[in-house]
């Protein structure tokens, strides 16, 4: 009998704990997440390389207002904020950092890639999430426009009907879906010849 009276307890402490911490997670449900720091796919940046890129600079991400509705992310209750101040600085920052590793950036190079977000959603389905980017990207070198193009990127990871569960899952999903459109950047032979020596 003491035996199971210690489980009932255990059981019921476990239950307690967990009710707190879940009650606790949901009452900061309004208070603003931080999107987690953007990580390269060094694949993507070896096959770039591999084509000899020129030195590139990048100009300033747009909209850089963060109250823009794409600088803005929902995650149900709770709302998704970028380190670097928008989703545009971060897009940018994740730009430089890619070209700076492969040795081909240059902030005062003539060619200069421009990046302007227009769409940036996280969506936290029942069960299934899903992510979506569109950023249009234009080069130019000397004044001189060689590409103007909007890439789309989209991502989907599990979610759930708990906040607990889904919250963390979209917050988790951001950089993966900046990288993912970054990807598509990088592989595409018109974004290669802009960009090429």
């Amino acid at each position: 009998m003491a035996i199971f009276r210690s489980h009932d307890f255990r059981s019921r402490a476990f239950g307690i704990a967990f009710g707190v911490l879940a009650t606790a997670f949901l009452t900061a449900g309004c208070a603003p997440l931080m999107a987690p720091p953007y990580a390269a796919d060094y694949e993507a940046l070896d096959r770039l390389e591999a084509t000899r890129p020129g030195m590139v600079a990048v100009a300033k991400a747009q909209p850089v207002d963060p109250q823009d509705k794409v600088n803005t992310l929902g995650l149900r209750r709770a709302k998704l904020v970028s380190p670097s101040g928008s989703f545009a600085q971060y897009l940018e920052d994740a730009l430089m950092r890619d070209l700076g590793e492969i040795s081909a950036y240059d902030p005062k190079a003539s060619t200069r890639i421009a990046a302007r977000i227009l769409v940036n959603d996280i969506d936290l389905g029942i069960v299934n999430g899903t992510g979506r980017m569109d950023v249009e990207v234009t080069v130019t070198r000397d004044a001189t426009q060689r590409l103007s193009k909007t890439y789309r990127a989209q991502t989907a990871f599990d979610s759930s009907y708990a906040n607990i569960v889904a919250v963390p899952a979209g917050q988790a999903a951001y950089p993966r879906l900046v990288r993912a459109l970054l990807r598509e950047v990088y592989a595409d032979p018109q974004f290669v010849a802009a960009i090429g020596r």
